[in-house]
């Protein structure tokens, strides 16, 4: 079991962490040889049930969750591992789905967890929630949604939804689901900052998928550049070549870098730190306008191989493109950021980037409706 970090005081927050490198090893491991042994990449990405139950026998599903409710005990260090080293893989599993998202709700909620694989959505008051990632693979359906004053969360059966079937830029399911009212209006009470943290969450998540799957693209656009030749020796020796995969990698290491900080941040303080909503911001910022960068160049690289459904390239761009985007455009956070620095004015601005706090006393974060 990996044991969970005690939560630090905000002055604390700088200091080294890193993953359990046990745990970092088994992952490599394991994704490397599911990489080398799947099928034949296809436009259309269906649940890949196997590679689910081998993490459910390693413990993986529950990583976050606490030792009590039947999980693994995993810090956000852990958990973003994972997520990246998966999104390498381009494995489609709903790991962020079950465990870091909607396992964190129904312990939040005092829910069970037990009873199968489920994914997480926000529904509108009307009761309907649009692009529900592996609803129509999953058991049940954990639901975050604002009741008034006050946020509410249920565990609901997928029999008791309608699903329409629809699939993401990726090819993976990202279904509309409407629910029961009834079943809505029944949902436990959780904490107001439940529902604030839940944004933030799913978008530092999404961060850490997007960098792992860019990471891994920068290794295949240098294998090639190695391997392919052009009159007469690689085209990696080609300034104009050489400058492209400089470009790659230096956006990749710099949404890293963003991305470290802020779940470095949040594996320190428990999500007490009244700074992730900079931290995330930044990491946000910084991923998605890298993704522009490295999803473009990549396919310059390789030129039309990267496109062909036989070549790995496309099973990781797709995915990077479509979870850019959720939890918040990078329009979104950056029009954020701009309102935390214009709030910090010059004489605050630096407490604002050491810190993440643009006021002795921020305002309340108000999440985005939706994912």
């Amino acid at each position: 079991m990996v044991s969970r970090q005690e939560p630090r005081e905000p002055h604390e927050l700088a200091a080294a962490t890193t993953p359990d490198p046990d745990l970092v090893a088994v992952l490599e491991d394991l994704f490397t040889d599911y990489r080398a042994n799947r099928a034949t990449p296809t436009a259309v990405v269906d649940l890949d049930r196997g590679l689910w139950q081998r993490l459910e026998e390693l413990g993986l599903t529950r990583l976050t969750g606490s030792e009590a409710a039947g999980g693994s005990g995993g810090s956000w260090l852990e958990a973003a591992a994972l997520l990246g080293l998966a999104a390498a893989s381009a494995a489609p599993v709903p790991l962020a789905e079950h465990d870091v998202l909607g396992g964190w709700l129904l312990e939040a909620a005092g829910l069970s967890n037990e009873g199968g694989l489920r994914t997480v959505c926000r529904p509108d008051p009307s009761g309907v929630a649009l692009n529900v990632t592996w609803a129509r693979d999953a058991d049940r359906i954990v639901t975050l949604w604002e009741d008034r004053d006050q946020w509410r969360v249920a565990d609901v059966p997928v029999e008791r939804v309608a699903i329409e079937e629809r699939r993401n830029l990726a090819g993976e399911p990202s279904d509309t689901v409407e629910f029961d009212l009834d079943d809505l209006e029944a949902g436990s009470v959780v904490a107001h900052e439940i529902g604030e943290q839940f944004h933030l969450r799913g978008a530092l998540a999404r961060c850490a998928q997007v960098t792992g799957a860019m990471e891994r693209v920068v290794e295949v656009v240098l294998t090639h550049v190695r391997e392919r030749q052009q009159f007469g020796r690689p085209i990696g020796r080609f300034q104009a070549v050489q400058h492209l995969v400089a470009d790659l990698a230096s956006e990749t290491a710099l949404a890293r870098a963003a991305t470290d900080a802020a779940v470095a941040r949040a594996a320190a303080s428990d999500w007490r730190d009244p700074g992730m909503l900079f931290a995330v911001g930044v990491a946000k910022s910084c991923v998605g306008h890298a993704a522009s960068v490295v999803v473009r160049g990549s396919h310059q690289a390789l030129g039309a191989i990267g496109t062909t459904l036989e070549h790995e390239l496309h099973t990781l761009t797709k995915p990077i493109l479509a979870r850019r985007s959720e939890y918040g455009s990078l329009q979104d956070w950056d029009e954020t950021l701009t309102a935390l620095a214009s709030s910090a004015g010059h004489d605050r601005l630096w407490t604002l980037i050491t810190t993440g706090r643009a006021k002795p006393s921020s305002a309340r974060f108000h999440p985005y409706d939706g994912a």
